[in-house]
């Protein structure tokens, strides 16, 4: 959003009247409010628009916020209106809020939670990350099976503002277990004595509290659900993920995988907001190791010292080659990497991806070899031309098998297929280059 579209809140906080500042708050969304506070969190007005705001919006506003700018705003927040601060935010924000402050801060503020607050915070963050559990919001509308829709309806009157979604709400027997969903569509349309059992949406979907929270984004995308209900062992209702929330994982998802595939490790905050040594340390670590895999393609130039020295054209060619192997490790891995993530592609799958590769890279490197050929008959001898024309298949083909194999390999031995980023494929398919290069030249040549 351009900052002109901000003037009304710089205007305001510039005024120094308290009201003038809620007022120009009230134009704006609070997701837009928390944007305006990151891009000013540097100085003094995005903090004075922070403090100058009612509880409530202040709440819904950190929510919105990254991890670095929630310490920051609330650093020097007193204790008392931290906790009616947290006691503002939906029950899935006030744990991840939680979750960053230190264990002192933690300690203190959970005291100052009335009694139900510290109950649900506590058995919320007995949930292990980036399972459901620690992902769910306690904060939905629930009915106890048997209740007419009209009686429902009042409910949802008196209690829609405290809850995440009421679009949708949950049916639960004496025991608490789940017994179904009623639209609040359906509650509006039918007629007020009807039994709210006889609404319940069939096809229930659900998830368990240890769920990962990829496989709870894939049931939501699937299902194209507002929420998903999560249930602990005994099919009682623990809480819900709603689509938001899905896709504010889906995001961290794609991040992650894209870092790693840059060979970028995770950074706590944003570029922005990251320090010089946050950035060091993400990329230094990666960076050496490809140093010393690179080493191997400069051991195999040298292996073929010989042959290059009699045929210098030879060398005309290989920044090509080399360059095509790893292009085509990419392009495979990167459709394997990503089939993985969306559950497309598992590891059974391996022999008949391995199967289409073949054929694939082969008529890749066929058509690249011809392009080749023919700029080499113009450059070079005949022979040179020929060489490098094999040479093309052969490294198309066994870069993409590489690129095809090595994520598969990963991810069957539990590591993140991710982590066989395109710079490692790369590495491996240089040194894969070289030698095959340099001993189709060895092998023709006779030297």
């Amino acid at each position: 959003m351009e900052s002109v579209l901000f003037q009304p809140l710089v205007d305001a906080l510039a005024s120094g009247q308290p009201t003038a500042v809620v007022d120009a708050a009230n134009l704006f969304n609070a997701a837009d409010l928390a944007e305006f506070i990151e891009q000013n969190i540097e100085g003094e007005t995005g903090r004075a628009l922070f403090k100058g705001l009612p509880i409530a919006l202040r709440a819904k506003v950190l929510g919105y916020t990254n991890p670095d700018t929630q310490l920051l705003l609330t650093e020097t927040t007193p204790l008392a209106e931290l906790a009616l601060l947290t006691t503002e935010m939906p029950s899935d924000d006030r744990v991840d809020f939680f979750n960053l402050l230190e264990e002192p801060r933690q300690k203190q503020l959970i005291k100052k939670l009335d009694q139900e607050d510290q109950e649900d915070l506590t058995a919320l963050l007995a949930y292990p990350e980036g399972t459901a559990g620690a992902l769910m919001s306690t904060d939905y509308a629930v009915f106890e099976s048997g209740i007419t829709a009209s009686k429902a309806i009042d409910i949802l009157r008196k209690t829609a503002e405290n809850k995440e979604t009421i679009y949708q709400s949950y049916v639960i027997d004496e025991d608490q277990v789940l017994i179904g969903v009623v639209s609040l569509r359906r509650l509006i349309i039918a007629k007020p004595d009807t039994v709210i059992d006889s609404l319940l949406a069939t096809g229930l979907v659900t998830t368990h509290t240890n769920t990962s929270q990829d496989d709870v984004a894939r049931l939501i995308a699937k299902y194209d659900l507002l929420a998903l209900p999560v249930v602990d062992d005994h099919n009682r209702l623990a809480g819900i993920i709603t689509y938001d929330d899905a896709m504010d994982v889906i995001e961290a998802e794609a991040t992650e995988d894209i870092h790693k595939g840059g060979t970028v490790s995770n950074l706590d905050s944003g570029i922005t907001l990251a320090s010089p040594f946050s950035l060091y340390r993400s990329r230094i670590q990666w960076l050496v190791i490809l140093v010393f895999a690179n080493i191997f393609t400069g051991a195999g130039i040298a292996h073929f010292e010989e042959i290059i020295g009699a045929h210098l054209a030879l060398l005309f060619f290989m920044p090509l080659l080399v360059a095509s192997a790893g292009n085509a490790g990419a392009q495979s891995a990167t459709l394997v990497v990503r089939g993985i993530a969306t559950g497309d592609v598992v590891n059974r799958d391996w022999l008949r991806l391995f199967n289409k590769e073949l054929l694939v890279a082969t008529a890749l490197g066929l058509s690249m070899a011809l392009t080749v050929w023919v700029v080499g008959i113009f450059r070079t001898e005949m022979v040179i031309a020929t060489i490098v024309a094999i040479t093309m298949i052969a490294v198309v083909l066994a870069g993409g098998l590489i690129g095809i194999l090595l994520p598969l390999l990963l991810n069957r031995m539990g590591i993140d297929p991710a982590a066989a980023s395109i710079p490692l494929i790369t590495t491996i398919a240089d040194v894969s280059g070289v030698l095959i290069y340099f001993s189709i030249a060895t092998l023709i040549l006779g030297a």
